[in-house]
């Protein structure tokens, strides 16, 4: 903040979606401006690109304006918000907003605040967006992969570049899973469950490398279902691979499941599963075990965050992932693994909503250069 600027403790927070939004960013930014709202701002003004649900109602001290689908009307807004709030800090939620947003943070002499995420900011951006980003006051990462991805290529201190993990909503709770297996009409099966988008463009998500397991799952003597949570234009590739496969009758498509149905689903199953190369963070693995389900993923990117290094869920090497799978399900099946209660336990204590404020109000309250 410049000398003689008088402190007005608004945050304008532009984001791709939030509320209103689906998915693991838009869920990722409403907790953001919920915890700066409850934490050092007076208030958070939200403009969104889109958003297509609908509105859910924002937290007190939070107001999310009309989206701007449109590049044009949506620098606009900016431009018209910035001017009429004079916020104290520009909050980008995803790198492709902080060139607008570093124009923003100089005509109103505000902090300027950038997220990353995960692969938009794995590899060198385009030249504005990298300029933007190492000319920010702090730059937000989901995991310490995302973190050093991001060091590799700006030109920027470390210590401005600090980690931020998502968090997880309060409603994934362990519970009786039992009547959503009933409904799913399963019974002593052994359910494997992965949510996730199916999309060509994130078939690094590795849906297909456990439809191959399956079979050999099967030769152990395990009864496998393995439920997919999601859509997308991969699913035609996936269905086939299990036909391939002889596993046809093992592979369910759910197709989109509602936010207010995934707590029961993961409760329905023994095990989730995230064979992902390509995670920034990977809330899934956050749901599932706050729901009680141990969760296992590959020691690659932003996974490692989310599994605490294999200390609440497993981290398996991307080359030993077919026998680290079985170890994994022999130790389930044999109560070596923590779930229920206890897991869900840990997890809120690291991630819960509480530890995600602590920790926002934390670096926001840090000192910056003006």
């Amino acid at each position: 903040m410049g000398p003689g600027r008088t402190l007005n403790r608004v945050c304008l927070a532009l984001m791709t979606d939030a509320f209103g939004g689906r998915g693991g960013i838009a869920q990722y930014n409403r907790d953001m401006a919920i915890a700066l709202a409850n934490g050092p701002f007076d208030a958070v003004e939200i403009l969104p690109r889109v958003a297509p649900h609908a509105l859910d109602t924002p937290a007190q001290k939070v107001r999310q304006h009309a989206p701007r689908p449109g590049r044009f009307a949506y620098v606009l807004a900016a431009i018209d918000l910035a001017w009429r709030l004079r916020p104290e800090t520009i909050f980008c939620g995803h790198l492709f907003m902080a060139p607008l947003g570093l124009a923003l943070a100089r005509l109103v002499k505000a902090r300027l605040v950038v997220q990353t995420h995960g692969v938009e900011a794995w590899a060198r951006p385009l030249t504005l967006q990298r300029l933007a980003a190492e000319r920010a006051d702090l730059i937000l990462a989901v995991s310490r992969d995302t973190r050093s991805r991001v060091l590799a290529w700006a030109a920027i201190g470390p210590e401005r570049v600090r980690v931020a993990s998502n968090t997880v909503a309060e409603d994934f709770t362990p519970g009786d899973g039992r009547a959503m297996r009933a409904t799913l009409g399963l019974t002593d099966e052994f359910v494997i469950l992965t949510v996730g988008r199916l999309a060509t463009r994130e078939r690094y998500k590795g849906h297909d490398r456990i439809i191959r397991l399956i079979p050999r799952m099967m030769q152990t003597g395990l009864r496998p279902a393995y439920l997919i949570a999601g859509d997308g234009d991969d699913g035609p590739r996936l269905a086939a691979i299990a036909r391939e496969c002889g596993v046809g009758d093992q592979v369910r498509f759910l197709g989109h499941v509602t936010r207010e149905t995934l707590p029961d689903l993961y409760r329905a199953a023994q095990l989730f599963l995230l064979p992902s190369t390509g995670e920034g963070f990977g809330i899934a693995f956050l749901e599932a075990m706050a729901c009680g389900t141990p969760a296992v993923g590959l020691a690659r990117g932003g996974a490692m965050d989310a599994l605490c290094d294999g200390e609440l869920g497993v981290a398996l090497s991307p080359d030993d992932m077919c026998d680290g799978l079985l170890r994994t399900c022999c130790d389930l099946r044999a109560g070596l693994l923590e779930t229920g209660k206890p897991l869900a336990r840990r997890v809120d204590e690291r991630f819960g909503h509480a530890a995600f404020e602590r920790r926002i109000n934390r670096l926001f309250a840090e000192d910056h250069p003006d």
